[in-house]
């Protein structure tokens, strides 16, 4: 595999890369710094393995003759202003597809600069629906968006006996438009699931104090605290309301707890946490089992959530350029919207708007481990609910 990471420096008086010849170029924006560094990371390790073994097995067939890929890959620094410049950059190198990063925001600012640039894009790790209602023609994402995880939060939930389960929530809406966004899916389905949002109250990303939300919910008696923060501002949320004296029966939070640094910082008070990064390593699909291999030869460890969407997303492009025949990104992109396979994370199809009809996964920190709670076919353990109180953890 050939690998190219630019950083910021490296942009003053860079030219055009050299013509890799008798290779398919795939340009990925990654934020390896920054707040979503962590998350970035598990992104990156999942293109590197995914293109490592298409190159491995012979490379991508085009035409009756096999190509190797090349990433050519550029750190962000989770800012959506460096996110639309990388992705400039990389259109210049002449790559066939892009590869998104990590968090709504940044694949919202990068959704617009694939279609001006006529660029078939893919990416995980954002469930942002609003994107996908501009009428964007070359983008593509197999990762449920805000309405799958509202209405699959029922589904959860119903694995609790009903005289049991969480009566009234708290959501911590996030001052963005996913966080707007999903409070509204999650306040929806609460018609159905049964419970009351008690408190809703907005912070803005960054925020160093959480107590007024907090002190909010634990006098409402919420049962439940739904969330979507950043991996920084969901530790001190948990930190906080250790301190606070709060713990809620449940708390879903989206995002923050995806890294593996989220039991490393919290420990024990990390534990019980539900997160939803749509993929487990332990999901039963083709494929799962070579890169669970790869990544702990890696990285010491079974493929990260984020790592398995990533990987297929090189999967998925894979398979579209040998279906299209042609490095053309037109032929490209209509190959992309008519996907239907299966990979690392399940079966995978594009609705018109370019969103994936994909499996709904739920993971759940329990003893310092990621375990799959949902779907309960492959569940490796049952949710654990109620969550004890911080001391007796």
């Amino acid at each position: 595999m050939r690998v190219v990471a630019l950083l910021a420096l490296a942009f003053v008086g860079l030219g055009p890369l050299p013509a890799a010849a008798e290779s398919i170029k795939l340009g990925a924006v990654v934020p390896l710094t920054g707040r979503y560094g962590a998350g970035g990371a598990q992104v990156r390790a999942g293109y590197e393995i995914a293109v490592d073994h298409v190159n491995a097995a012979g490379g991508v067939a085009v035409g009756g003759r096999k190509m190797p890929l090349e990433l050519v890959l550029l750190d962000d620094e989770s800012d959506a202003t460096k996110t639309v410049s990388r992705l400039e950059t990389l259109a210049a190198h002449g790559v066939v597809a892009y590869l998104g990063g990590f968090g709504s925001d940044l694949h919202a600012a990068a959704a617009s600069v694939a279609e001006k640039n006529r660029i078939p894009y893919l990416g995980v790790a954002f469930a942002l629906y609003k994107v996908h209602q501009q009428g964007f023609h070359y983008l593509f994402s197999p990762f449920w968006k805000s309405p799958d995880i509202g209405q699959q939060t029922q589904g959860l939930l119903s694995t609790i006996s009903a005289a049991e389960r969480p009566k009234t929530v708290a959501i911590f809406q996030e001052k963005t438009d996913w966080g707007r966004e999903m409070a509204t899916a999650w306040t929806e389905a609460g018609k159905a699931a049964g419970y009351q949002v008690v408190v809703q109250g907005e912070y803005a990303p960054g925020a160093k104090d959480f107590s007024d939300l907090i002190l909010k919910a634990k006098a409402a008696h919420a049962d439940a605290v739904f969330a979507l923060p950043t991996p920084p501002d969901g530790m001190t949320m948990i930190k906080q309301m250790k301190e606070l004296g709060y713990t809620p029966k449940l708390a879903i939070l989206i995002r923050a707890p995806d890294p593996p640094i989220w039991s490393k910082n919290l420990g024990k008070d990390g534990d019980f946490v539900v997160l939803g990064p749509g993929w487990h390593s332990a999901v039963k699909a083709p494929g799962v089992k070579e890169l669970n291999e790869a990544h702990l030869k890696k990285l010491g460890r079974p493929a990260d959530p984020i790592a398995g969407p990533a990987y297929a997303c090189v999967q998925i492009l894979a398979a579209a350029v040998t279906r299209a025949g042609s490095l053309d990104r037109e032929k490209v992109r209509d190959a992309i919207a008519a996907t239907d396979m299966t990979t690392v994370i399940g079966p995978v199809k594009f609705r018109p708007d370019g969103t994936g009809i994909v499996q709904s996964v739920f993971v759940q920190w329990l003893n310092g481990k990621q375990e799959l709670i949902w779907p309960r076919e492959s569940a490796t353990a049952p949710l654990a609910y109620p969550a004890p109180p911080f001391a007796k953890r």
